[in-house]
């Protein structure tokens, strides 16, 4: 073969070569276009389009008074499209974009006009759609920014784009936090009545349509979600929040003063079981307390003192003992097998078994309970697994502890067990498990668990609505329940709660000391305490009950003196505040044809006073102000009437009245004495001019 021919071989081969590839390339594209076409143009579509949810506004949670506990507010993250249809020509942008930026600047101050413009300008020369402008802007800022130059071409044509957010915030701050609780982002459940409730709170999602951008950004298609997101239903707790204030201020207060590790106090109604207060403080640091973990509801350990209604509820209903029954306590030791009890005051002798829950005698109820039961302690424990004491109370918000209550079936029953149970050790219960017990004496042996939301609202009308649930309808028999009131009220009049007392209102309760154990090293690795008092008040008609448990104090330990406080503190606050709670109030007025007298001064004030305690007065002044004339016939308000320029009668109003008035007549004032106004250096109707002073005598 020439080589002609040879290199005429090789280009027909290669040729041949380059056609088949040719025709497999056509092949495979026709496959592609035709065969797969839905498949990749589906897929093409997905990477260019897609739907993402529209988180919805949460709902409310509202206090048991109206006030707005947490709420979802809108925040917005600002982009620009640097080529939306309004200044899509160079003519529009940069005519305005310079006027845009010293806007910007005025209103964000984090950038001089200059470095904004040149922001603007860049993003423009870079073909930007998706330009992020700020983040965190409120709607008062979003509708401000909107009438910016540019912004204000059009709501899409002008460039800027809002994407809505909501922000959940807790105007109240701290209070009830942790009761509120929050919603955890990364499982399904949260903490508190955020997480409890989270199905009815957290609506249903909207859709968006997005749409990807060069950079690898999703911008979305429209300002509007395609598929609008439903607002989540309102929640009404059972919280007071002028309670929960009180309660919070109190514990932390007493905290500090004591020094303690952490605290907790749990305010109930006693008939309904709603907690109007819930607070939690952890030590942080030297007499700094934040909320870090809810111990009223997952603080379990051995209650100590408190315990010891359960355990004189046992003997009385089995009539193993009577308040009046005797008891040995010694030198205030009680030994039983290797272990010696003792009273942390010593010994009070042969005392009645009412004077020795009064005195809170160690010795007295490990004696009574394992004397009267150790032959068949099942009896004893019985009586608290019959009224579920050992269950949990099935809260509505999650965290609770289950409650540790042994039998002798347990494996670490021993026969120490039943004496140590008697006061309240070799157990575990929440503070609030002891007071729901606690408000069951107070609530004539019913025994409720405790609720913490009231009522589901949608739209403002109610969805559903919560009552307490009954766990036992009689703990023991009217008899018992009696004997244990008079009891409780006891050891506040004759003994360790004397502190607790009030002269204006009768108060029921039990003072408890606890060493609490150090894990497992036990009692003695370190000796630490639990203070506590648990009780309600008034005792004679009962309508708030109380349990107050600090741990860890330094100052002191006894539940008198550190727990004590805080539930006088906040027993006094209430009582003085609710004017229902005033026994026979109205009876007490019945046939006083005399009014009581009141300061002269704001008519609407007293007004408000006089309306609440059901008495009419003689005569409703219209005025703002008013003066008092005492007659025979009751006191009289005549009307204040200023003049301009005269002197105004300030007598018998109070100091801050008397200052408004002076203040707004141009007077300067010197004040000698306290109380009302007694006398004034200047007599009424006098003519007067700015500047002047006028002395002022209170008595």
């Amino acid at each position: 073969m020439n080589i002609r021919a040879n290199i005429l071989l090789r280009v027909y081969l290669a040729f041949g070569m380059i056609v088949l590839l040719a025709v497999a390339v056509l092949v495979r594209l026709g496959d592609v276009q035709f065969v797969e076409g839905n498949k990749w143009r589906a897929m093409a579509d997905s990477l260019s389009t897609k739907y993402i949810n529209v988180e919805a506004a949460r709902g409310n949670i509202y206090s048991n008074d109206g006030s707005l506990l947490a709420t979802s507010v809108p925040e917005y993250e600002l982009r620009m499209d640097l080529y939306a249809g309004g200044i899509v020509e160079n003519k529009v942008f940069y005519s305005k974009v310079d006027s845009l930026a010293m806007k910007l600047s005025e209103f964000f101050g984090d950038k001089t006009a200059k470095e904004y413009s040149r922001q603007l300008r860049t993003a423009r020369a870079d073909s930007a759609r998706y330009m992020l402008l700020k983040r965190k802007i409120n709607y008062q800022d979003l509708k401000m920014i909107r009438s910016f130059p540019l912004y204000n071409i059009g709501k899409y044509s002008g460039g800027l784009i809002a994407i809505q957010q909501n922000k959940r915030i807790l105007p109240f701050k701290s209070l009830a936090a942790r009761t509120i609780g929050y919603k955890n982002v990364n499982v399904d459940n949260g903490v508190g009545l955020e997480g409890a409730y989270g199905s009815y709170i957290n609506g249903e999602s909207g859709k968006r349509l997005v749409q990807r951008i060069a950079g690898g950004v999703w911008m979305p298609v429209n300002d509007e979600a395609e598929i609008a997101p439903k607002e989540g239903a309102d929640i009404i707790s059972t919280i007071d929040i002028n309670m929960q204030d009180l309660a919070q201020s109190a514990l932390e207060k007493q905290l500090i003063a004591s020094n303690a590790d952490h605290g907790t106090v749990i305010l109930m109604e006693v008939q309904t079981g709603e907690v109007r207060a819930v607070a939690n403080y952890t030590r942080e640091s030297e007499g700094v307390y934040k909320e870090k973990f809810n111990y009223a509801i997952g603080g379990s350990q051995d209650p100590g003192s408190t315990f010891k209604l359960a355990s004189y509820m046992a003997l009385l209903e089995d009539n193993k003992v009577d308040t009046n029954s005797m008891v040995e306590t010694g030198n205030g030791e009680y030994k039983v097998f290797r272990h010696t009890i003792r009273d942390s005051h010593g010994g009070i002798g042969t005392v009645t078994v009412k004077k020795a829950f009064e005195q809170s005698a160690n010795t007295a109820i490990a004696k009574l309970v394992y004397t009267n039961y150790k032959d068949n302690p099942r009896q004893f424990t019985d009586h608290l697994y019959k009224i579920h004491m050992n269950e949990r109370l099935g809260l509505q918000i999650p965290g609770e502890t289950k409650p540790v209550i042994k039998n002798p079936s347990f494996k670490s029953w021993s026969g120490l067990s039943l004496a140590q149970m008697a006061y309240g050790y070799e157990m575990q219960i929440t503070p609030l498990q002891i007071l729901a017990f606690y408000n069951a004496i107070a609530n004539d042996g019913k025994y409720i668990a405790p609720i913490f939301v009231k009522e589901i609202r949608r739209l403002g009308n109610p969805i559903e609505q919560f009552h307490a649930r009954v766990i036992s309808e009689q703990v023991a028999s009217p008899k018992t329940v009696k004997k244990l009131q008079e009891m409780l009220e006891s050891v506040v009049t004759q003994g360790t709660g004397r502190l607790m007392g009030s002269p204006f209102y009768r108060v029921a309760g039990k003072t408890g000391t606890a060493q609490v154990a150090d894990g497992n090293k036990g009692y003695k690795a370190k000796r630490s305490y639990q203070a506590s008092f648990c009780g309600y008040f008034p005792a004679d008609k009962p309508k708030y009950a109380i349990m107050v448990s600090i741990n860890g104090p330094k100052n002191g330990y006894y539940g008198a003196t550190v727990a004590g406080p805080v539930f006088k503190e906040i027993a006094d606050r209430i009582y003085a505040s609710d004017i229902q709670m005033y026994n026979n109030v109205t009876d007490r007025l019945v046939g006083n044809t005399k009014s009581p007298e009141a300061k002269a001064g704001q008519s609407k004030a007293v007004r408000n006073v006089y309306n609440a305690l059901g008495i009419k007065t003689l005569y409703a002044a219209k005025s703002a102000y008013f003066n008092t004339v005492d007659t025979s016939n009751g006191i009289v308000y005549e009307e204040y009437s200023s003049v301009k320029g005269m002197m105004p009668n300030v007598k018998g109003m109070g100091l801050k009245d008397a200052l408004y008035l002076l203040g707004n007549a141009g007077l300067k004032t010197q004040v000698k004495g306290s109380g009302k106004v007694y006398s004034q250096s200047i007599p009424s109707g006098m003519k007067i001019g700015n500047g002047l002073i006028v002395q002022l005598e209170l008595k």
